[in-house]
């Protein structure tokens, strides 16, 4: 039987690169990485290994890395609103929906101020992280890479789509298991809101990048002027 292949930057590879067993392999992977740091504390952070695995992912399927939606948007202008509008509503429903829902039943982890001591050098450092680890970093990972080797194990059907991102959503919320049981299902709602504006506006992730980072940092700006709750 003659072996097939697909093509990618000018380059030919073997046909099961597109394979949906590779798919739920990946993303299987991928889970087991977060679970096994974050929940077992048995493996280290994942997150270096497995915004590689998505590099390397995406340049082997499609050729260009950018096939994740990093490419150029056609309107900045359009992005950035989107990007307020999904930051504002996951800090809308965080804090007028979820929250007040979770308060009976869960607790968030009780954690020291980061904050509290060399509060201007602090921030700075916490914004760092927040643009680079995690709005750029985790944006790629969970809605980027986990979300559509997902949904290419149904090759990327409506209901491929909403299984993905319900799966990434559980693993980015499983990610946040240090911050307590209210702090899993919090992130796991906002993993579905990234999500959900990444779908909605045909993947461009640029989006969530932008809005994830507006989140964490107004996140940030409440505990160092003492309004979080």
């Amino acid at each position: 039987m003659a072996t097939r292949f697909h093509q990618a930057n000018n380059k030919e590879y073997p046909a099961w690169v597109n394979s949906r067993w590779l798919a739920a392999g990946e993303a299987i992977a991928a889970s087991l990485l977060v679970f096994g740091h974050d929940v077992l504390r048995l493996v280290p952070n994942p997150l270096p290994l497995l915004f590689v695995m998505a590099m390397i992912s995406f340049r082997v399927r499609t050729g260009r890395w950018t096939g994740m939606g990093l490419g150029r948007p056609k309107s900045w202008g359009r992005t950035i609103v989107y990007a307020v509008a999904a930051a504002a509503a996951q800090q809308a429903l965080g804090m007028f929906v979820v929250d007040p829902l979770l308060q009976p039943f869960l607790h968030y982890s009780a954690q020291a101020n980061p904050l509290a001591t060399h509060r201007t050098f602090a921030m700075l450092r916490w914004f760092a992280i927040i643009w680079t680890y995690a709005a750029f970093g985790e944006e790629i990972v969970y809605r980027g890479y986990v979300l559509n080797r997902v949904a290419d194990i149904g090759n990327q059907s409506r209901t491929a789509l909403v299984f993905g991102l319900l799966w990434a959503s559980i693993v980015f919320g499983l990610a946040h298991w240090y911050q307590g049981p209210a702090g899993v299902v919090s992130a796991a709602v906002s993993g579905m809101v990234f999500g959900a504006t990444y779908l909605l506006t045909a993947k461009n992730l640029w989006v969530t990048v932008l809005a994830h980072g507006l989140s964490d940092s107004l996140a940030l700006l409440a505990t160092a002027f003492g309004l979080a709750g």
